[in-house]
């Protein structure tokens, strides 16, 4: 890599409410300020370097006056592995429990993980996964 090419950095996602966005991912465990919840923008650093950052729907439209949010479907998605299969279980029932919409309960993946979809306050699929063997 030279230093003119690209290095992928950093996942953005835009959100209607932050601070229900970021109350969501704190529960699976990014270390995130509190002060960010009334911020326009936010991040949380992961492993490997990665950041993961929010934003308003307000700030996405100061940058763009015409930008709309998607509408249908899973605009982003992503997936947090857990210890083991029944860290999936517990995860899946600690997000649901608090309000959070399941929309895919925990299962036996043909691929040969426990996995399980969550969504985010802002209808981001969150994937919840560990190996069966693990």
């Amino acid at each position: 890599m030279t230093s003119s090419t690209p290095r992928f950095a950093a996942i953005g996602m835009t959100v209607a409410d932050m601070a229900a966005s970021l109350a969501f991912y704190r529960r699976l465990g990014l270390d995130i300020p509190a002060e960010a919840d009334t911020a326009p923008h936010a991040e949380a650093a992961l492993p490997g370097g990665l950041r993961l950052m929010w934003d308003t729907h307000e700030t996405a439209r100061a940058t763009d006056s015409d930008w709309t949010p998607p509408q249908g479907g899973t605009p982003t998605g992503l997936a947090f592995a857990c210890e083991g299969p029944a860290g999936v279980d517990r995860a899946y029932a600690e997000l649901t429990a608090a309000g959070y919409t399941g929309e895919k309960a925990p299962w036996d993946a043909f691929w040969g993980q426990r996995y399980a979809v969550v969504a985010d306050p802002d209808g981001h699929g969150v994937d919840l996964f560990a190996p069966l063997d693990g």
